[in-house]
């Protein structure tokens, strides 16, 4: 254990290597399930919920709405475990199938399937199709194709995603034309999972096999919830001093969410991190910069032969000048900076930045 009996966090190799192993089965804690879904009760009611990757023998989602499957009102409740190479089950909890007002043994509606019980599968689409909500922790290595399943059957949802995941173009496309946005998130930006394939990281206090702590995740949806709608408060006044202006972007820099001027009607980057304090009403999301076209703002200019150069001065390549929000400097900046033939100066090169405009002004 740390020393400072803190749970460690898993290193973006590991997170990779899991990826591309299919060793993502990260079991989301109860406590964290219980604090985001109480902010969305109301839209259960009399609905069918679809836990599609969802061990039932391990999962708290199953778990959750099976301790308040009357409390919410729910229909039915359908979870579906997965087997890598052979036929898996599904599990069902439907309303008071006797009429005495009692839910009856899970046991009785487990039921065999012919195929393995993957998301893709024919069988979990058809009961896709006839859910209202998905809830889930899916895959991190198959987010793309798990939430444009979602969206290919209309599906209303609330998923556990990671946070850089808003900066692929399927999923920012959806963000923008505001068919998915952030739920609630998790307390302190992190979260406890449990994956067999970890070392056990926890604490004494909330110990169990392979616990890992993850930073960057979120809470996914495109259920509405009051925080959503909620404003967030401008105080800072615009100046050229502190909000300089991006060489190939027609945008001003804004470093920090809280810090976005009151008074600019213009064009803004701003973090990722941005979009938990995203309210629709306030803000346009108009593009990223991240070097692609397909959104209202585009890049004004592209390098020719760009260059990076190092902390010891070696030059390698440097089109990611090509592909991220740049800042243009008079004087040569410490550290990695890069050149290019089109220019005079040295460039900064920026994290992707969610390009946004105030509706108010």
């Amino acid at each position: 254990m740390p020393k400072d009996n803190q749970p460690k966090k898993a290193s973006n190799s590991n997170l990779r290597k899991a990826n591309k192993e299919k060793n993502d089965e990260f079991y989301t804690q109860l406590p964290d399930i219980e604090r985001e879904l109480k902010h969305y009760q109301d839209h259960f009611k009399g609905k069918v919920v679809f836990c599609n990757c969802d061990d039932p023998q391990e999962s708290n989602f199953f778990r959750y709405f099976a301790l308040n499957f009357e409390h919410l009102g729910l229909k039915k409740l359908i979870t579906t475990h997965f087997e890598k190479e052979k036929p898996s089950y599904k599990l069902e909890l439907k309303e008071d199938l006797n009429g005495d007002g009692k839910i009856d043994a899970l046991d009785k509606f487990k039921t065999p399937l012919e195929q393995n019980g993957d998301f893709r599968s024919n069988e979990c689409i058809k009961i896709l199709e006839e859910a209202d909500i998905v809830v889930t922790n899916p895959p991190f290595s198959l987010f793309r194709d798990y939430v444009a399943q979602l969206d290919e059957y209309g599906k209303k949802f609330i998923i556990i995603g990671h946070q850089n995941a808003t900066k692929y173009k399927e999923i920012f496309k959806l963000i923008k034309d505001n068919k998915l946005w952030l739920g609630y998130g998790f307390h302190g930006g992190a979260a406890h999972f449990i994956n067999k394939h970890y070392e056990d990281y926890a604490t004494a206090s909330d110990h169990k096999d392979g616990m890992i702590r993850v930073s960057g995740v979120t809470w996914l949806t495109n259920l509405e919830f009051k925080k959503r709608h909620e404003d967030l408060i401008l105080y800072k006044k615009y100046n050229e001093t502190e909000y300089p202006r991006y060489d190939n972007y027609d945008a001003i820099e804004v470093c920090i969410t809280k810090d976005i001027p009151m008074d600019y009607n213009g064009i803004m980057g701003v973090p990722i991190t941005f979009l938990a304090k995203y309210n629709p009403d306030q803000f346009d999301i108009v593009g990223m910069t991240s070097g692609r076209d397909e959104f209202e703002a585009t890049p004004t200019k592209k390098y020719i032969n760009p260059k990076q150069i190092n902390k010891d001065g070696s030059v390698t390549n440097g089109s990611k000048v090509n592909t991220s929000s740049t800042i243009l400097l008079d004087k040569k900046p410490d550290g990695v900076y890069y050149t290019a033939d089109n220019i005079n100066g040295y460039l900064k090169v920026l994290y992707t930045r969610f390009l946004i405009k105030n509706k108010k002004l």
